[in-house]
């Protein structure tokens, strides 16, 4: 009966595949987008609701990071920090936010803690924007006896971050109440007192501040977004300093779809504004299930935020192209059907769980002005392995070219194998459709990169 009405709730959105780009991430359900800029690269970091969630309690064990250069096409990378990291966590991975400074990247966690009874702020460290990120003090940063604003014991959640332009680092969280405090240099600890902001202050916060808060800066106006009433629309404050006080705008996003909860990210990049949020469009999706999805939008002359609404579209236009000639990873996805990802230690991500018909799509591949001549993957296959048909613009468009995946021995054998392509030229769409024997899993899938045709 599950496994009919999760087909049926997937039928119903197949008509959105044409178009679709959001949810961004359609391998795993994801929820509490964090993004950050670093060099040429937009890192998102995200909470994971496992699939077997139940419909009434989150079930959350593990933060995930997803790249992107483009906009349109994202890159799993895996779980750099798990709430198993955290000796004191009590196992739920609530919001996060992560940051850089002088060189190192620190990531903000909020978790129930084992010691300490409530919610717990926590901060993990590493040098590098991908991990393995470490429990940067063995401890909680911030424990529920340290609040007192709200009567219940889960307020010291959903924390961000944010350094200011004289470098001085704040602190923000909060569920029912809002919590903000400076940072030392040293980022894992505080300075000074925590400071409650009063969000029954109808001139300060637009409807009731529930949680999620996102703190920025731009063009000297600093931005607090955050969610509000319950179920969540999200709302904003500005403010001439970090410290407030804080003048209610309005609403960013309206209540809309059926996930009881939303959760802000607010970013520029390449030249672009974006907007971060969850809902639980995914087929088999609710409110416990969510899936992370992103507009782009222009800020209005006087700095105010435009309201927006819940897209299938999501970005119409990316902020590059991608190259086939160099290895590109599995996980690298625009927009997928029945696939999923999975991590091990040998091999890192790739895509699993691949049948008949399930296919993955890349946007914006520039196969330059000689084309393609050579396709190759890796793959290993424990059954009848199957066939990779490598079609441009839609899923029904032009074959150009079908590369045969054999059984491998194990799911551990990998193997590459390549096929010669029709010589496609200029920026297309590409979808890497899978066919094969049902209704066995087909193969596993690693990378694939194409040969660009000699000049000769």
């Amino acid at each position: 009966m599950m496994k009919n009405k999760i087909l049926a709730l997937y039928l119903g959105f197949l008509p959105l595949l044409a178009t679709a780009q959001n949810p961004i991430i359609q391998t795993k359900y994801t929820a509490d987008p964090a993004p950050m800029v670093h060099n040429d690269t937009l890192f998102l970091y995200v909470g994971c609701d496992e699939k077997d969630a139940p419909s009434n309690a989150y079930l959350m064990r593990e933060y995930r990071l997803y790249t992107t250069t483009d906009m349109v096409n994202w890159t799993d990378c895996g779980a750099p920090l798990k709430t198993s990291d955290f000796k004191w966590s009590a196992g739920d991975a609530s919001a996060a936010q992560c940051i850089e400074r002088d060189g190192k990247f620190y990531w903000y966690i909020s978790s129930q803690n084992r010691f300490s009874p409530g919610s717990s702020i926590g901060v993990a460290v590493a040098d590098t924007p991908y991990g393995p990120f470490r429990d940067a003090l063995g401890q909680a940063l911030v424990t529920n006896d340290m609040t007192t604003a709200a009567k219940h014991s889960w307020d010291d959640l959903d924390p961000t971050v944010f350094i200011d332009s004289n470098k001085q680092a704040y602190l923000y969280w909060g569920n029912g109440a809002c919590y903000q405090a400076k940072l030392n240099k040293d980022m894992i600890s505080l300075d000074g007192s925590i400071t409650a902001l009063d969000i029954k202050d109808q001139t300060a916060f637009v409807g009731r501040f529930t949680e999620a808060p996102w703190v920025y800066k731009r063009n000297n106006l600093y931005y607090m977004i955050y969610a509000a009433e319950f179920p969540e629309s999200i709302h904003y404050s500005t403010a001439r300093t970090a410290e407030g006080p804080w003048k209610a705008r309005g609403v960013v996003m309206p209540l809309e779809k059926g996930s009881n909860t939303n959760h802000p990210g607010i970013i520029d990049f390449k030249g672009n504004s974006y907007f971060f949020y969850h809902n639980d469009a995914l087929p088999g999706g609710h409110s416990y299930c969510r899936s992370v999805c992103v507009e782009q939008f222009t800020y209005n002359p006087d700095g105010t935020i435009p309201q927006m609404h819940m897209t299938n579209e999501g970005i119409k236009k990316g902020t590059g192209t991608l190259n086939p000639y160099k290895r590109t990873e599995a996980e690298t996805i625009a927009w997928a059907q029945g696939v999923t990802s999975v991590t091990d230690k040998e091999k890192s991500v790739y895509i699993t769980a691949i049948h008949n018909t399930d296919y993955i799509k890349v946007r914006d591949v520039n196969f330059g002005q000689k084309g393609a001549s050579q396709f190759t993957a890796s793959a290993s296959s424990r059954y009848h392995g199957g066939e990779i048909e490598l079609r441009i613009d839609s899923p029904e468009g032009e074959v150009i070219g079908t590369l045969n995946i054999p059984y491998t021995g194990e799911w551990d054998n990998w193997e590459q194998h390549s096929t010669h392509v029709k010589p496609v030229k200029g920026v297309h769409d590409l979808y890497l459709i899978f066919k094969g024997k049902t209704p066995h899993e087909l193969f596993n899938f690693d990378y694939w990169m194409f040969s660009e045709k000699s000049s000769i």
